[in-house]
């Protein structure tokens, strides 16, 4: 899980560079009414929109899901089946009998 969001975040970061350097100021300060900004904020401003907001929501999955958000089988998993609990299912279905439903009763317990 670690390295899945140190990944994301390693990424957004390098999305990040690579068009905040291609937005930076030109020399030409006025020309073709940019006002010096180059082209990188216009090719690339949407797409890092959703690279960004996407990032931000999978970087919050992944710390609700880290923090215990996600449990194998849900919440309506049913409890763990215990070696009582087959022997008493075994025993009431009368596939045992008494004597031998005692016997490894007692084994499971000591």
């Amino acid at each position: 899980m670690n390295r899945i969001c140190t990944y994301v975040i390693s990424t957004l970061f390098s999305f990040l560079w690579v068009t905040s350097s291609l937005a930076q100021p030109t020399d030409d300060w006025n020309r073709w009414g940019n006002w010096g900004w180059g082209w990188g904020h216009m090719m690339f401003g949407g797409v890092m929109m959703i690279v960004f907001w996407g990032g931000i929501i999978l970087l919050v999955v992944l710390l609700v899901r880290s923090f215990g958000g996600s449990k194998p089988g849900g919440l309506n998993a049913p409890p763990p089946t215990t070696p009582l609990d087959i022997l008493k299912e075994r025993f009431a279905k009368g596939e045992i009998d008494k004597n031998e439903y005692d016997a490894r009763k007692k084994t499971l317990s000591d």
